[in-house]
């Protein structure tokens, strides 16, 4: 499988396209007249080539004298490397942001972007996921989402429907009982970083709690106690109580790890991802399109009505200490303008904010995603903060271990949410 880097939890390691940039001596790097420096940790992958070309070449019409410098972080490091950046008051003109709680967190150092980018805001998506307190703060690049995606030819050794996947939790159990008895495990789950409770929160979300509750959580209205918010806990629990994940999850890095293990057959199902790693395009590479599905959550609570979860991807924001906002603000929409997208979209396989970009051709699994978004809803776990979010990976990891109940799971990041 090629090694892409990816918005949750790939080192990065590369040097920038436009410039010598590099982790070590990016730190020094500010703004000057006739130069913008962008931070971000996609610039030093082979598929971001034409992509930036596309996004360069853009920029170019508009300002011809103005030099960019690209500088490739590793990822693992890129959030404490911009956090240093923002105490120092300088660093890159123009950041590639996560959506949620990691650039909500830092909105004091951005600059809005509403007033920039007002012409780009019917035919790019995602905007929500960059937004906060009604103004926003990047120009989003791809759409992320948490499609179930499974393996049909393990479906049909199961003796199941491959057109049919469950469609309530109970039949799913079932039917992971039948996949395990066939020799292959139900899912494929990396949970070392504590990114894989993510993933399940927002992918079960919608047929686990009410639409009310549901919405309520996105709002910031969350119920910790709710039963059903327990019940997404439960859920998780269960799939380790009854041996549904691949051997070790714990100790199994969901990047690349977990998704090499559902492409080589040895697990039938993985909440993966619809950015430019982990999704459709990946498996492709080892199971033919029409081998790859894509399946609705299955029904926890009745009367509930599965949608995809999906919000803004990644997307390019602008320094408060840019010498010219108009300018690296430019830049920002240059890198989410059309013909950057469709090349992203060309090479990378991710699901473009572009709404525009064409993808009749992209095979069932994709055909299926993009159809969904019309009613998807913004995934749950992007409307917490990153220090909740981390203190979830920690108590998921304990769940599945055993090593702690979910009444004292909630309570923990009930009070970690109310401390915002």
């Amino acid at each position: 499988m090629r090694q892409r880097a990816i918005w949750s939890a790939v080192l990065v390691v590369g040097l920038a396209l436009a410039g010598c940039g590099s982790a070590s001596d990016s730190g020094k790097s500010t703004s000057s007249d006739g130069k913008l420096v962008v931070w971000d940790w996609k610039s030093g992958e082979p598929f971001a080539k034409s992509y930036l070309d596309k996004a360069k070449a853009d920029f170019k019409k508009k300002h011809p004298d103005v030099e960019v410098e690209f500088v490739a972080q590793p990822f693992d490091q890129y959030y404490t490397l911009l956090g240093a950046a923002i105490q120092s008051g300088k660093g890159p003109d123009v950041m590639l942001f996560n959506g949620g709680g990691q650039i909500r967190d830092r909105v004091d150092a951005l600059v809005p972007l509403d007033d920039y980018v007002a012409e780009d805001k019917q035919r790019l998506a995602g905007w929500e996921a960059f937004a906060k307190d009604g103004k926003t703060y990047a120009a989003p690049v791809t759409l992320q989402g948490y499609p179930i995606y499974y393996n049909k030819a393990i479906y049909q050794k199961a003796n199941l429907d491959p057109a049919s996947p469950a469609t309530t939790w109970d039949k799913f159990v079932a039917d992971c009982a039948a996949i395990a008895k066939a020799g292959s495990k139900c899912f494929a789950l990396g949970n070392k970083e504590g990114v894989g409770i993510q993933f399940w929160l927002s992918s079960m979300g919608s047929t686990t709690l009410t639409a009310a509750e549901y919405d309520a959580w996105i709002a910031g209205k969350r119920d910790w106690n709710s039963a059903n918010v327990k019940r997404l806990f439960q859920t998780w629990k269960e799939t380790g109580d009854k041996k549904m994940n691949s051997d070790g999850a714990n100790s199994t890095a969901m990047f690349n790890d977990s998704f090499a293990l559902f492409q080589s057959g040895k697990a039938a199902h993985v909440m993966g991802l619809m950015s430019d790693v982990g999704h459709w395009q990946d498996f492709n590479e080892f199971l033919t399109p029409e081998k790859l599905g894509v399946m609705k959550a299955p029904i926890v609570t009745a009367g509930t009505t599965p949608t995809l979860p999906y919000d803004g991807g990644i997307g390019y924001a602008v320094a408060k200490w840019t010498k010219d906002p108009k300018v690296a603000a430019d830049l920002a929409r240059s890198l989410s303008s059309a013909d950057a997208l469709k090349a992203f979209y060309a090479d990378a396989g991710a699901i473009a904010a572009d709404t525009t970009i064409d993808v009749s051709q992209a095979g069932p699994a994709v055909a299926t995603i993009v159809g969904e978004l019309k009613t998807g809803k913004p995934a749950l776990h992007v409307a917490l903060s990153s220090k909740t979010l981390d203190l979830m990976g920690r108590l998921s990891q304990q769940l599945l271990s055993g090593s702690v109940t979910v009444d004292e799971v909630v309570k923990q990041l009930a009070a970690s949410d109310q401390a915002g």
